[in-house]
């Protein structure tokens, strides 16, 4: 139902996460991140514990140990998809057997880029290429990912909503939070 990326940027010490969805309200439930901690995306038949347990593990825990915990508890875990990335850019996601075609992710360092329902895996890999390729701070990066993942076809019953989270310590208005963009369309 979705296409998502999760970022890094180690420079900025921040983190974030773009996604588009056929979804209404995407925003209130795919994207968490945490400054000096990660980010995360949970979709597909989205686990809303995934959220904030995912974000208490990554205070102690690199990606993949993440998403080994989150989903070996949940019974569901084969309708579900998640990306992670940790305080350290280790990424790391999962995707499981019963998403709906096309599901599936590419993770790296600092990133991972994942969707199902979409075009085919064409959305996916362009979404990569942008965002290992693109330069400029991380709101800039995501943004520029998620459209290419629209070009490339997208969430293949169309779009409804996006949403962009970006944290960094004290990013926030006056220094006062840290969440330096919260965009819900």
């Amino acid at each position: 139902m979705t296409f998502s990326v999760v970022g890094w940027d180690e420079d900025t010490r921040e983190w974030g996460v773009a996604v588009a969805s056929k979804f209404l309200a995407v925003g209130s439930v795919v994207p968490w991140a945490r400054a000096g901690t990660g980010a995360l995306a949970t979709q597909a038949h989205a686990n809303l514990t995934y959220g904030p347990a995912g974000l208490e593990l990554l205070a102690q825990h690199p990606a993949e140990e993440v998403v080994s915990i989150l989903t070996a508890g949940d019974e569901d875990r084969e309708h579900r998809q998640l990306a992670v990335v940790d305080r350290f850019g280790g990424s790391a996601a999962f995707t499981g057997s019963e998403c709906h075609p096309w599901a599936g992710a590419v993770s790296g360092p600092g990133f991972s880029c994942q969707g199902n329902i979409l075009a085919g895996p064409d959305v996916v890999d362009a979404m990569v290429s942008v965002f290992q390729d693109e330069e400029g701070d991380l709101v800039s990066r995501l943004l520029a990912t998620l459209h290419a993942g629209e070009h490339a076809g997208g969430d293949r019953r169309g779009r409804q909503s996006a949403s962009v989270v970006v944290v960094r310590e004290g990013g926030g208005y006056l220094g006062g939070s840290d969440v330096a963009v919260d965009l819900r369309v």
